[in-house]
């Protein structure tokens, strides 16, 4: 039996990927970002050809043997309509409801996953803007959430967000998000997780909530009991990766430098039979940046110990605000069990996210985030226009819910069901 379900926020299908792998079937993914929307368009092309018997033309794209509108010509039209690019709210959400509808052709919706964009929860976030928060309507995306509860009255849903939504507003945002789905029929229950306990090598804590409706008999499944046993360590996601200079890579089509390992296997990330590598892409860096690299990758390698911007050469200081940005520069430490972790902020620069070899001295490529957040090497991020993705790429990585942690989610839910 299938299950099908419903992707609200859906950013670059992170949290989506993880319960497909599962066995769950998406009906529809609401997306506001276009370039998103493409990630999403493109990754649906992936699925429907691989499970239809035409894997190869996934990959011809993947080689830039075709281009985009001529891999979506090849999948069905009613596909390509799942992907929704609108945004949520009162404004759309009459038009998004019927696209949906057309999706579901009279069948039910057992789930719906998603989390409203966590900036406005986020500690970082709430730093930057202490005054704004109350009036940040992101901040009451959850009733948005509540209304497609309401309208479609899935057996259950999945929330994901950041760990700051329980301190928000002292933690009133989560009562007041709590009042809510209780009145449109939900029980619901908080769980705090950490990605590397699902087998992600990077430090992410999060926020899952699980609703049941109330007239559904389910036993939720305690996901701060989840432990995925794991020997690895970051360098298994960025061994078999070709060493690149700054401003050096290729966004289509690259070989591995040597075969993959049991960490990238056993993840998903890379199969052997596959030898298709795309957007290992640094982008460029200023001499200065570059000096300043190497001295927190030594100090890493010689002492184990994190880099204090103030501890630069005056000459190489070009920040006023040293309080707030002594932890600027940050390498991602090969011999680590998980890495920092990666948020939508890489897009801008790479100074927190800086390669432990120190002879390729650059921050981290697309593919090297995209693998730190467990996705396959597989999995294309798109921009708006074609071949021009590596800034929007990064802020869809960084968004994103690790499908490795999303899908052991999945598989505990669906044993459930």
């Amino acid at each position: 039996m299938s299950f099908k379900y419903i992707d609200l926020f859906a950013g670059a299908g992170g949290l989506s990927e993880g319960f497909i792998r599962a066995g769950f079937v998406p009906v529809a993914h609401v997306e506001l970002e276009q370039a998103a929307c493409y990630t999403l368009q493109t990754r649906a092309a992936y699925h429907y050809l691989k499970a239809a018997g035409y894997y190869s033309d996934y990959i011809s794209y993947l080689k830039g043997d075709c281009s985009r509108s001529e891999l979506y010509a090849s999948i069905p039209d009613q596909l390509l309509r799942s992907v929704i690019n609108n945004p949520i709210g009162d404004d759309f959400n009459d038009s998004i409801q019927a696209s949906i509808d057309k999706q579901l052709s009279g069948e039910k919706v057992d789930l719906i996953i998603g989390g409203p964009p966590c900036q406005a929860y986020s500690l970082a976030g709430r730093a930057r803007s202490a005054n704004g928060m109350k009036g940040d309507q992101r901040n009451y995306l959850y009733i948005q959430y509540a209304k497609y509860l309401h309208r479609y009255k899935p057996k259950l849903f999945v929330f994901e967000n950041v760990e700051g939504l329980l301190s928000a507003g002292n933690g009133s945002y989560l009562a007041s998000m709590n009042r809510l789905f209780l009145d449109s029929g939900y029980n619901m229950q908080v769980f705090r997780v950490e990605a590397n306990n699902f087998g992600v090598l990077q430090n992410r804590k999060r926020i899952i909530i699980i609703g049941w409706r109330k007239d559904v008999d389910f036993d939720v499944p305690s996901l701060e009991d989840i432990c995925v046993v794991n020997n690895s360590t970051v360098s298994s996601v960025l061994v078999d990766l070709p060493a690149i200079q700054a401003g050096q890579g290729v966004d289509r089509y690259l070989t591995y430098a040597t075969t993959t390992n049991n960490y990238l296997e056993k993840s998903l990330i890379r199969s052997e039979s596959d030898n298709i590598l795309t957007q290992h892409v640094a982008r460029p860096h200023t001499e200065q940046d570059k000096e300043i690299y190497r001295i927190v990758v030594d100090k890493w390698n010689l002492t184990k110990a994190r880099f204090n911007y103030n501890d630069l050469p005056e000459r190489l200081k070009t920040h006023q605000n040293r309080t707030s940005f002594f932890d600027r520069f940050k390498v991602v430490a090969a011999d680590e069990p998980f890495s920092q972790t990666v948020v939508a902020h890489i897009a801008k620069d790479g100074h927190y996210y800086i390669h432990p070899d120190i002879d390729q001295n650059r921050s981290l490529t697309v593919r090297e985030a995209a693998r730190l957040q467990s996705f396959p090497d597989d999995f294309f991020f798109e921009g708006v226009k074609e071949g021009s993705n590596r800034t929007p790429a990064l802020k869809q990585i960084g968004n994103a819910v690790p499908p490795l942690m999303a899908y052991e989610i999945a598989a505990r839910i669906k044993q459930l069901l």
